[in-house]
């Protein structure tokens, strides 16, 4: 059934976290939203835009995330073949102000646009159910409620949220009100929740944009003076929307459920039962992925002996092997391996915060590093030297920049480079190398159909990343 363009759904992304309890393969330079660790052909952010292509249900949607992850957003959008509006955070101010920021700029569309808030890293296993599931809590969201979608739990999980459902909002539409949000409970509790009805909180909003403005008007103003003054003053940058920061940064850092919800007297849910996970924790991984005969979810090139219930996740050409271990996960990874057991896979956070009081470069970087134009990874480094595999896609092109503390190398190994030396153009192509002495100017783009592949070597003193003086850059960097 076609929908009117004023009936659509405005949905809304939200890609800002770190997902640190996913790594080594989740980390700053490459969250978990953005990497395939559920389907092995698409992120989770790609999988969640895909569910509001529907045009008779959905309005273009709106993704919120880091300026960081910016052209990662935009590429994986383009391979998806999803067009979105790209709003960039100036820092992470958690849900509230994300949420005050989206209604803001679905009002300006239209004061009552029904906005849909969802997070980038969420697994749902039937897309025609939670597209149900939307556009009849968007019934409530019209009347006036700030509808969640309540999940009917499978297990007494303690890492949820939960739901006392309240008296029906009317005799049909099957949507309720909600008696009360409880915080995480212990498992006896969250035993005790579930056998009197209560829901997980999936974290999933949909409501009128006046109703929401209205709310942080009356609960938290000062999160909706910073959002409105931010939007205000913001500036288009390529493709993307960025903030003010400084407008932004007066904004408190609280979640949309301390913000509003629970003090709201207009929360709302609907009750669903498809398939859900945030898969915030490797057990969560392990859950939702398909299992062996030995209840074992295996990725990559693993080998297993006696081992049962475990997740075993191999990146790249590493071959992981187990043997004698029940209920694990082992994450290997180009350049860190994590093991631990299932029950304490919460606690991988800890362990990158330890990593990172003690300044270890894997806690947020990964060896492999992407870019507008593409990505680098490291091959080796030394005292005076690094070695860089490169690839750039085709129309990429690097800034033009110098470095004051080396010199480099480059040796095409595929596709044709286009490199500026100094006042030089050329055309390098495979088994083909140039020079590029320290302090002189050079660029690097990609003029063919092909990916261009090169090995890069750095000669001197220093090769960190803060030795590139950019003097232009297509990328606004």
């Amino acid at each position: 059934m076609s929908e009117r363009s004023g009936d659509l759904i405005h949905p809304v992304i939200l890609c800002g976290g770190s997902g640190t309890r996913l790594w080594p393969a989740s980390r700053e330079s490459m969250p978990k939203q953005f990497t395939p660790l559920i389907n092995p052909d698409s992120s989770t952010f790609q999988d969640t835009a895909r569910r509001l292509t529907d045009a008779s249900v959905f309005a273009r949607a709106t993704v919120l995330t880091s300026s960081d992850a910016r052209f990662i957003v935009a590429e994986q959008l383009a391979q998806a073949g999803i067009a979105a509006d790209i709003i960039l955070e100036p820092d992470r101010r958690d849900s509230a102000a994300a949420v005050a920021v989206a209604t803001l700029h679905a009002a300006a569309q239209d004061p009552q646009a029904v906005v849909l808030i969802m997070a980038a890293d969420h697994v749902i296993g039937d897309t025609r159910a939670f597209v149900e599931a939307a556009r009849a809590a968007a019934a409530g969201a019209r009347a006036g409620q700030i509808m969640t979608l309540g999940v009917t739990p499978t297990a007494p999980a303690t890492g949820y949220g939960y739901i006392r459902v309240g008296e029906p909002l009317d005799d049909a539409s099957g949507n309720h009100r909600v008696a009360r949000f409880v915080e995480k409970p212990d498992r006896a509790g969250a035993e005790r929740l579930i056998a009197e009805g209560a829901l997980w909180n999936s974290g999933y909003f949909l409501f009128r944009a006046d109703v929401m403005l209205a709310e942080l008007e009356a609960h938290a103003p000062e999160i909706l003076e910073a959002t409105q003054a931010a939007l205000a003053r913001a500036v288009r940058d390529l493709d993307f929307v960025r903030l003010d920061a400084a407008a932004f940064g007066r904004a408190p850092k609280t979640s949309i459920d301390y913000a509003v919800m629970e003090r709201t007297e207009r929360a709302g849910v609907r009750p669903v039962s498809f398939p859900w996970s945030d898969v915030g924790t490797w057990d969560a991984v392990w859950e939702v992925l398909p299992h062996d005969a030995d209840g074992n979810a295996l990725r990559g090139r693993v080998e297993t002996v006696d081992t049962r219930g475990s997740l075993i996740h191999s990146e790249g050409e590493h071959l992981t092997t187990v043997v004698g271990l029940d209920d694990v996960v082992v994450v290997a990874t180009a350049d860190a391996v994590l093991v631990t057991s299932k029950a304490r896979a919460s606690q991988v956070k800890d362990l990158v915060a330890n990593l990172r009081a003690k300044a270890y470069p894997e806690a947020d970087a990964h060896r492999r590093m992407y870019r507008p134009w593409g990505w680098y990874q490291r091959i080796d480094i030394g005292e005076r030297f690094q070695v860089k595999r490169i690839m750039v896609t085709p129309g990429g092109r690097l800034s033009l920049q110098k470095h004051f503390h080396r010199a480099e190398h480059w040796v095409v190994v595929k596709g044709t480079a286009e490199v500026t030396l100094n006042d030089a153009v050329v055309l390098v192509h495979e088994n083909e190398a140039v020079y590029l002495p320290i302090g002189s100017m050079h660029r690097l783009t990609n003029p063919g159909k092909i990916p261009l592949e090169l090995i890069e070597v750095q000669v001197g003193s220093y090769t960190g990343e803060d030795d590139i003086i950019r003097v232009e850059d297509i990328y606004g960097r």
